[in-house]
């Protein structure tokens, strides 16, 4: 059993910063790729960014300079700090896991996801 928690989310003022933690059970993060997506009510799930199995980090274009993911592998946590947060990014935020793939921005790479939190920015 692969179980995915995420936590952290809330709401925040644009310009703040807030960070997101993904707990996982079942499943070393450091063996896997580890990504986070977003998903705005009556849009389509959209790709945040990804760590590597060895700790490489890529962002899309709308998060880049501005998100950054880290691990911390003794508590098999992952982490997803946010700053400058502005009110398109409001979303619910999810955290997944799969194996490697060249196409890591697509959704259908990862076998276990995370409930999802719930982050909304205010302007």
């Amino acid at each position: 059993q692969v179980t995915l928690v995420e936590s952290g989310g809330g709401l925040v003022q644009a310009g703040g910063s807030l960070r997101l933690s993904c707990a996982a059970s079942g499943r070393a993060v450091s063996y896997y790729v580890m990504a986070w997506f977003r998903q705005a009510p009556g849009k389509e799930r959209e790709f945040v960014g990804i760590i590597s199995s060895g700790g490489n980090t890529y962002y899309s274009d709308s998060v880049k300079g501005r998100f950054t993911i880290s691990r911390d592998n003794t508590k098999n946590t992952v982490f997803l700090l946010m700053s400058s947060l502005k009110p398109e990014d409001t979303a619910v935020y999810y955290c997944a896991s799969g194996g490697t793939s060249y196409s890591y921005t697509n959704h259908r790479m990862y076998d276990h996801w995370g409930q999802g939190t719930q982050v909304t920015v205010s302007s």
